[in-house]
């Protein structure tokens, strides 16, 4: 029986149980807030293995700090019960909605760009989920989606914190130590039972995003063994056998995100997110359209490329910027306007590098990047390492400067823009169906 308050929380409801506790809707008596209070069994205290990956979960999630990520309050201890109280998400889980209604794939791709950018964050602080399945996604009424129960998290040790890398799973799933995570959901890597990184979440985001957007399981099997089977050896239904409406582009990126091979998928929620970014827009009917238009495939197909690809991007954007400074400071800029050329180029905090552009006076450098999800246009001149957004750019892609290094011109929501630098108003030129060759 549930003492009613437990500490100085007051216990109201019960929201839902799990392997690793029961949770209720109850009161911060201190606070006066509603919280969530995830309690493990009395008769698991004695466990040291529940104990520990129960503590586990408050502590892996206790490092994040992200709008997507579960908010960790408190983990304590009181009445012979351990706790963990976190803010009270409103809502449904992921599962529940896709029980209830289904997804239209504006709302899944919605979902998917937030809980990209909570792996994203989690991959920053050197932590991988290993569970990511419907039951661990909340879908709150105001939008912002939560990740949740890192139960299973694999932690790199931080700031000194003696944290267990290698927690032993649900024995209904398997043999602890063996197989990490929810077999429906599992990478092959997983499923070998082998050492998985990032690159195993991104397959489990994977088999979400198909879900959402057919409605079916992108693995299934009469047994255990048959899903796992299946993860291993055979690949999902196309989409567009239940969904005449996915375009080509979105199918592309769950595939590769499906993709067998670790090495062979995105490499970072980032990239990722970057790529489900581009297919956005600001009608959800745009997305719905049976082929996307050619300038969002050309997006995607850049922002899919390895990370290889990227250096050799920044590398050679660095080597053309040289050039173009040294030209202009040899045949322009007197001999008494010295400037100092800074050689390193690092896109703004927590963000990730788009397409590059190059003034032509060698002075400045334009660049697309996502941070937090949303793609917009950058600034920063050559010989500072600070760069600045732009407004009103949001969803750019290749940008041009014009020869004059007055203006700069990009592609987004299908039509041409520019801006003049460094400042001044967006201003839609004409409507285009692909970005032009350069």
């Amino acid at each position: 029986m549930i003492p009613e308050i437990i500490s100085h929380y007051r216990i109201l409801s019960k929201l839902g149980a799990g392997g690793m506790g029961e949770v209720y809707l109850a009161e911060d008596l201190n606070l006066g807030r509603r919280v969530a209070l995830k309690l493990l069994p009395a008769k698991f205290t004695q466990d040291p293995e529940r104990v520990r990956r129960f503590e586990q979960e408050a502590r892996t999630a206790s490092t994040l700090s992200h709008p997507n990520i579960l908010t960790i309050y408190e983990i304590g201890q009181a009445d012979g019960l351990r706790f963990i109280a976190t803010e009270f998400v409103d809502g449904v889980t992921l599962r529940q909605s896709l029980q209830r209604d289904g997804m239209s794939i504006a709302e899944s791709l919605s979902v998917a760009i937030q809980v990209a950018g909570a792996l994203a964050a989690a991959r920053e602080a050197g932590i991988i989920h290993r569970d990511i399945k419907p039951e661990n996604v909340m879908a709150p009424r105001d939008g912002i989606v939560k990740v949740l129960d890192f139960g299973l998290a694999k932690l790199k040790p931080q700031q000194n914190l003696p944290v267990d890398s290698q927690v032993p799973t649900q024995r209904k799933i398997t043999d602890p130590g063996t197989v990490m995570g929810t077999v429906g959901y599992m990478s092959p890597e997983q499923v070998r039972g082998q050492e998985a990184d990032t690159r195993a979440d991104i397959f489990s985001f994977g088999m979400i995003l198909y879900e959402m957007l057919s409605g079916k399981r992108a693995f299934n099997g009469a047994s255990v063994a048959d899903v796992m089977s299946a993860i291993l050896k055979e690949d999902p239904p196309e989409l567009g056998e239940t969904n005449a409406k996915i375009s080509p582009a979105l199918e592309k990126i769950v595939r590769r995100c499906l993709e067998k091979k670790p090495e062979r998928r995105f490499q970072t929620a980032s990239d990722l997110g970057f790529a489900l970014e581009a297919l956005s827009a600001p009608s959800g009917s745009r997305l719905e359209t049976a082929a996307l238009p050619a300038v969002a495939e050309n997006v995607v197909a850049l922002a899919i490329r390895k990370r290889e690809r990227l250096a050799w991007l920044v590398a050679a954007a660095l080597s053309l910027g040289m050039l173009g400074f040294a030209w202009a400071y040899f045949t322009r800029q007197p001999a008494s306007d010295a400037r100092v050329f800074k050689t390193s180029i690092l896109p703004p905090e927590k963000s990730s590098f788009g397409q590059i552009a190059v003034s032509p006076d060698g002075r400045h450098l334009a660049f697309t990047a996502a941070t937090g999800g949303n793609v917009q246009l950058w600034v920063r001149a050559l010989d500072s390492s600070e760069a600045r957004p732009l407004a009103g750019t949001q969803g750019a892609t290749f940008p041009f400067w014009s020869p004059d290094s007055r203006f700069i011109a990009f592609f987004a929501d299908g039509r041409l823009k520019k801006i003049e630098f460094p400042s001044g108003s967006v201003q839609s030129l004409c409507e285009v169906l692909t970005p032009l060759a350069t």
